[in-house]
């Protein structure tokens, strides 16, 4: 057994979410098609902005992560879409799979004995995989309950 297997899994259980607030499933389940696009009067971003927003930059630092070579967006505007809306309805369910696909890679690499949690990436300014585990986990626990406040004011939130 690893020294750090007990770290490894409250890793896992802070990026699967859930414990203080609606896990990620919970957020993006069942919303009305025709709300998905609609920014509630006062806020700045629409589910699907979110959404797009919480993909792109769980990608991006999965990606980064792995390689030297991947190359991040553009800051701010290569981290959310350009419209408030999908082009397609179905593109709100390829984006939910390709979180969760993304999430599933990264909690690979978290309990992958073989990667180290504490060794700086050789790559960019000291971030290491434990640090981008924190950050993967806490933009997204921030990002959920945007999605949770938006779908309430948009009067699609079970009760």
């Amino acid at each position: 057994m690893a020294a750090d297997t007990a770290v490894r899994e409250h890793l896992i259980w802070l990026l699967e979410g859930g414990h203080a607030h609606p896990k990620f499933d919970d957020a993006v389940k069942g919303i009305p098609p025709d709300r998905i696009g609609m920014r509630p009067e006062g806020a700045p971003h629409s589910a699907w902005e979110l959404l797009e927003h919480m993909r792109i930059a769980q990608n991006d630092i999965l990606r980064f992560s792995v390689s030297a070579d991947y190359v991040s967006p553009k800051w701010p505007e290569g981290y959310w879409p350009a419209v408030p809306a999908p082009a397609q309805p179905a593109d709100w369910t390829k984006s939910v799979r390709a979180f969760r696909k993304d999430l599933a890679a990264f909690a690979g690499l978290v309990r992958d004995p073989a990667q180290n949690l504490h060794k700086k990436f050789p790559w960019g300014d000291g971030q290491t995989l434990m640090r981008e585990a924190l950050l993967i986990a806490d933009h997204n626990s921030y990002h959920v309950g945007q999605l949770v406040l938006v779908r309430r004011l948009l009067g699609a939130w079970p009760e």
